[in-house]
């Protein structure tokens, strides 16, 4: 009898410990999502969202104070009904959702996971089978989740949808090969014609990066009276109750952390606060530079150190 009593002893004295850190593990930036989207409780999606935006939908009266199911939550419904969701807190996919009736098979795959200090950019791409065979061939839709901590609660800063083509991808070229339409030899020699001269799909999306920075700067300039920042941060704001000139509001997220489009952007040159510098570049380290001033023309270069006054305008 003193023996079973010390073993179950040893057992809560465990046990409970064990069940305390688990009930006690923060909810991570990729549990915040899924709870967001997929969550049939009211209010979930609310509560991953910026402070910020709810204050602005509710004014819009674009949210209800009532318990009424969220709409990710009904559509998720809808779909369990139809077949098998399933969503994992770990590993490769996020979700997947399997439908017996028409032998298709959907999926949400994390490609990669950018766990930095309070915050976290979740980059997932779509997969759809259908008779276990590809159906988006060749075509990559990716969604870039930007989640930060805000009062200590994962929440959704921004959101990135891309789609990529690959042109050597076999399954896209064989099914090439079995139907082309009237321009599809016109369209494959322009996107070849627009790679060979060193353009990309992400180039017009930095160029207007850059634009947006410099027009910041001039707002910021205006604002606060003394000249401009060197900090990209200062520019932007997320989670800030007012505006000041260490949370200025006007850019994004993803844009004030300085890294976005898998570029690095940096501020520098502020001489008194009467000039700046921006500059962009690539955080693989090849490919073309981007850079902007005062005066809020964009250049290009292939040299990040002679692009203002070297570098050709960017288009």
């Amino acid at each position: 009898m003193l023996r079973t009593k010390l073993v179950c002893f040893c057992l809560v004295t465990v046990a409970v410990p064990t069940l305390a850190a688990a009930q006690a593990a923060p909810q991570t930036a990729r549990q915040a999502l899924i709870e967001m989207f997929f969550s049939p409780t009211s209010g979930t999606l609310q509560k991953h969202l910026p402070d910020a935006m709810v204050a602005a939908m509710k004014k819009a009266n674009l949210l209800s104070e009532s318990s009424t199911p969220e709409p990710f939550g009904l559509f998720s419904a809808q779909l369990r009904s139809k077949g098998q969701l399933q969503t994992f807190e770990a590993g490769p996919i996020l979700l997947s959702f399997e439908n017996p009736r028409d032998n298709s098979r959907f999926e949400i795959v994390v490609e990669h996971d950018d766990l930095r200090a309070g915050e976290d950019d979740i980059e997932v791409s779509v997969r759809g089978y259908k008779d276990r065979e590809p159906q988006l061939s060749g075509l990559s839709p990716r969604l870039i989740f930007g989640m930060k901590q805000e009062n200590g609660i994962w929440k959704l800063g921004e959101m990135t949808v891309t789609f990529k083509l690959s042109l050597t991808d076999p399954e896209f070229l064989k099914a090439l090969g079995k139907w082309q339409p009237p321009v599809a030899s016109a369209t494959l020699q322009t996107t070849a014609s627009n790679q060979a001269s060193g353009h990309n799909f992400n180039e017009a999306s930095i160029i207007i990066a850059m634009r947006t920075v410099a027009r910041a700067e001039t707002k910021y300039a205006a604002a606060y009276g003394h000249g401009y920042t060197c900090s990209l941060s200062d520019l932007g704001g997320f989670g800030a109750d007012e505006a000041d000139d260490h949370h200025a509001k006007l850019i994004e997220p993803g844009l004030a952390s300085g890294r976005k489009y898998g570029y690095r952007f940096a501020l520098a040159g502020c001489e008194g606060s009467s000039k700046f510098t921006l500059s962009s570049t690539p955080a693989d380290g090849s490919g073309q530079v981007f850079c902007v001033d005062e005066s809020g023309v964009v250049r290009t270069s292939t040299n990040s150190s002679t692009c203002l006054t070297n570098g050709t305008l960017a288009k």
